[in-house]
């Protein structure tokens, strides 16, 4: 039996305190996305998805999912979502990162989407370093790996490019634009499915690099 291509689907979401304003439409918007995944899992039977979602915050990151079947991914509720503290992001990156890149050492035939959705720059990091997540992107992407930043209230374009990351979009905190946000985060994520059946390059502007405007 033929073994089915992986698509590993990595969301970093940040769950730091000021994300507490729009915490009902990233859930909301998250949980679209679970929705989408499991439907994409379906449309292209000869990917076998794999879902890692961590959330991270200055108390710790949180797995709710690592290396697990797309049917088993949840969606996400105020109990399971309650941001507070501060945005240690390079740490939970570098965590994200390492601990994926351990479990594939033994694999080969697969892709690897990161996503990472935060509301404000890296602010309380102690493991890793802006240069030292600069280097392990790098390395990454020349792996096959796609690296997706999706950010608001703070220069999204300037910090994702200062991490090597080229796939780009910035919304505005309110209920139209985080709606438009998860609508063009999903309709970016069944292009890829699509670009890897038909075994096309996947393209550097992920996004377009586009911002949602009203």
């Amino acid at each position: 039996m033929e073994t089915k291509h992986q698509v590993h689907n990595l969301i970093i979401l940040d769950e730091s305190g000021s994300m507490e304003s729009i915490k009902s439409s990233i859930i909301q918007g998250f949980n679209e996305i679970v929705q989408t995944v499991k439907g994409i899992a379906k449309q292209y039977p000869e990917q076998e998805h794999i879902i890692s979602f961590i959330t991270f915050n200055g108390l710790g990151n949180k797995i709710l999912h690592f290396c697990e079947p797309v049917e088993k991914l949840e969606q996400i509720d105020e109990k399971k979502y309650q941001p507070d503290a501060s945005t240690p992001l390079y740490d939970a990156m570098g965590f994200g990162l390492a601990k994926l890149k351990k479990e594939l050492e033994s694999k080969s035939n697969y892709n690897v989407l990161v996503t990472i959705l935060t509301d404000g720059e890296e602010n309380s990091s102690k493991e890793f370093t802006g240069v030292s997540i600069k280097k392990i992107v790098e390395d990454l992407t020349q792996n096959g790996w796609t690296f997706t930043y999706i950010g608001t209230d703070h220069d999204v374009e300037k910090f994702a490019t200062s991490i090597s990351i080229t796939n780009i979009m910035h919304f505005s905190k309110n209920d139209i634009e985080i709606e438009a946000m998860f609508v063009k985060e999903k309709q970016a994520r069944t292009n890829y499915s699509k670009k890897i059946r038909s075994n096309e390059e996947i393209q550097s502007n992920f996004y377009d690099n586009e911002e949602i405007k009203f």
